[in-house]
């Protein structure tokens, strides 16, 4: 049975460094009204609530973050009833959207710690593992389980090589921090106070552009491969340096890629080409031998080509597109299609080409 820190009960004292206000640099005037606005609601409510993740990063760091994300000690059926405008959504992590127009804020529970429990079998159930991405799949909307009352019935489902599956045990902050991936992103902006609780030194990485990843960096990546992606990802975006532990397992383990499902991979790729550095993130994924995994076709022809045209005209498209996002210019709607068709499709499945279509309208990339 899932477990949350009842409102209304004094939670225990947290195992954070906590920040106050006056020594970090986040100020109110930076976040999103309407993020303020779902925090101050939970707050009212009896919620503990947290600006957390990529969010608080780029604030420290003078960036404006793309969305806000919160985590909070109310169930996402909880969240719901406090904001009539809101959606639950996902089957592998059960999670809320705030509507307000074209902004969506998330909002996510605090989980328990996303490793098994020491001794703990993975359970390897093909039917759970889909090429649709669970996170864009709504809870009104029909699923390609069997079972759907043993489904509910299982809180943490992970693959053979650790892959988790579906995960969603609640706990409390002190687990919840334990479930992301970086310690920089790992800091929680506290709206009852406005301190910054540090659990894992994130505080200080950002100061000396560390990558760092949280717990034993084998375990993560098998946990979540499109790990070692959002790694190469961050020090393409962040300009950061990868710590020597979150970087030596990549080569051994990248080709766990090949067991994540395709429109997974097609929204990192996105994320990697079209989001303002395309270039930099084509160095990175080569230097850890990503792209192999990633991109198989365009990294042989890369491979071949050496420092031919070809290669010039590749790095002077993505060039041009990165242009067109730091001038705050749409992305060109054939950048998409190309990195669509540069993508490894696995299997073909009507589910696959569903979550593509999606994303060929998705206004972020228009």
């Amino acid at each position: 049975m899932n477990e949350v820190v009842a409102p209304d009960a004094a939670p225990p004292a947290p195992l954070a460094r906590i920040i106050p206000r006056d020594q970090h640099s986040i100020s109110r005037a930076a976040v999103s009204p309407n993020a303020l606005k779902v925090l101050y609601r939970l707050r009212d409510a009896g919620f503990e609530a947290f600006l957390v993740g990529g969010c608080v990063r780029d604030l420290m760091l003078g960036l404006t973050p793309k969305d806000f994300d919160i985590a909070t000690s109310a169930l996402p059926e909880e969240v719901k009833r406090v904001f009539r405008n809101c959606r639950l959504i996902g089957r592998r992590f059960r999670l809320a959207h705030v509507f307000f127009g074209r902004e969506i804020i998330e909002v996510a529970t605090f989980r328990a710690t996303a490793a098994p429990e020491a001794g703990d079998e993975p359970i390897s159930d093909e039917s759970l593992a889909t090429d649709e991405d669970e996170s864009l799949i709504d809870d009104d909307s029909p699923t390609a389980f069997d079972d759907q009352d043993d489904l509910q019935s299982i809180d943490r489902v992970t693959d053979d090589s650790g892959r988790l599956l579906r995960d969603n045990v609640y706990g409390s902050i002190d687990e919840d921090v334990w479930r992301r991936d970086f310690s920089v992103n790992a800091l929680y902006y506290n709206i009852a106070d406005f301190s910054l609780w540090d659990y894992m030194g994130g505080f200080e990485d950002i100061a000396a552009r560390r990558l760092r990843l949280i717990g034993d960096p084998v375990t993560r990546y098998r946990e979540d491969p499109v790990r070692m992606l959002r790694a190469a990802r961050f020090q393409a975006k962040l300009g950061f340096v990868l710590d020597p532990a979150t970087s030596a397992p990549i080569a051994d383990l990248r080709q766990l890629l090949g067991g994540v499902p395709a429109a997974r991979l097609f929204d990192e790729t996105l994320k990697l080409f079209l989001t303002g550095h395309g270039a930099a993130s084509l160095d990175v994924l080569r230097e850890w031998g990503l792209l192999e995994e990633l991109l198989p076709t365009v990294a042989r022809s890369l491979a071949k080509s050496g420092d031919s045209a070809i290669v010039g005209m590749l790095r002077k498209g993505l060039e041009n597109t990165d242009a067109r996002v730091a001038a705050g210019r749409r992305s060109r709607r054939r950048s998409s299609f190309l990195c669509c068709s540069m993508v490894r499709l696995r299997r073909s499945s009507k589910a696959t080409v569903g979550t593509l279509a999606r994303h060929r309208h998705d206004r972020r990339f228009d």
